[in-house]
């Protein structure tokens, strides 16, 4: 009797728990999606959220507070806060995810090439990874954009530099275990040219982490672009782009906070949920693989 008594606590208890802990998960998916969406739309259709023009200056209304008129206030020339954060998403998350292409294409290439070309090189490429990887990535970005000089596209090309190794190493990885496995093995046996067995076998195998790492990737590339920016290396003046948002407030932070906090703000939303979706797909990739 007490153990029945016990069995259906328990499964009471883990009844009552089931709905909440099912509940969660989606809950607090549901604010990143939907802001995710909302920087989509900022993207693709920014005339859908505000139609005030980022660029228009009113020195009358310089250093506006928020308020009815200006929800996000004033610059210090006048220009509507809310449409220039608003414009910034085109700009920062456009060099993020050129930036994120470049990176996870050159990275998948050349990680391919490491784990299938002879020892020598492999060691190489190997060691190169390990080079570039020992440096941060806005360090590394920035020593290449001191080189190459400043300019949006000289910013893409820098960060995908610093975070080509990221995926490499990855990709090189995985690719050794594809190569050992029992179905390449069996394609070898089979006869099959080391060209085919590498683009049917390999290639689709060793891409499975990627959409984890290009999500969580796609977050650090956004700092790594505001963070140059606001080096003056980016989008130059008036573009309105987040870091160069934060340069030009950094002088006004006592008499209007809510020049530099909205563009921050921007900043640390979108890099969290990226990152909260590349763990959740990270969790699914992991719950996926036997």
């Amino acid at each position: 009797m007490r153990v029945l008594t016990r069995g259906r606590s328990g499964s009471a208890g883990r009844l009552a728990r089931g709905p909440s802990s099912s509940r969660a998960p989606g809950a607090a998916a549901i604010v990143p999606v939907a802001f995710l969406a909302l920087l989509a739309v900022a993207v693709a259709a920014p005339g859908l959220l505000t139609a005030a023009d980022p660029l228009a200056a009113d020195p009358v209304n310089a250093l506006a507070p928020p308020g009815g008129d200006h929800w996000f206030g004033t610059d210090h020339l006048g220009r509507d806060v809310l449409s220039r954060v608003v414009s910034g998403a085109r700009h920062s998350l456009s060099i993020g995810v050129a930036a994120t292409v470049a990176a996870v294409t050159s990275g998948v290439l050349l990680g391919l090439a490491a784990g299938l070309s002879p020892k020598w090189l492999d060691e190489a490429l190997a060691r190169s990874f390990d080079v570039l990887s020992t440096l941060p990535e806005l360090l590394l970005a920035l020593l290449v954009v001191a080189i190459t000089g400043p300019g949006t596209g000289n910013v893409i090309v820098a960060i995908a530099i610093a975070q080509i190794p990221n995926y490499a190493r990855v990709i090189r990885a995985q690719t050794f275990v594809v190569r050992h496995s029992g179905y390449v093995e069996q394609a070898v046996t089979f006869g099959r040219s080391r060209l085919a067995i590498n683009a049917g076998h390999v290639l689709p195998n060793v891409l499975g982490p990627i959409p984890v790492l290009a999500t969580i990737g796609l977050g650090q590339a956004v700092i790594a672009s505001s963070g140059l920016s606001f080096l003056g290396m980016g989008p130059q003046p008036p573009a309105a782009e987040w870091g160069a948002m934060l340069s030009e407030a950094r002088n006004y932070l006592r008499v209007a906070w809510w020049e530099a906090f909205f563009p921050g703000l921007a900043i640390t939303l979108t890099v969290v949920c990226l990152t909260v979706a590349g763990r959740r797909l990270q969790r699914r990739f992991e719950g996926r693989t036997p």
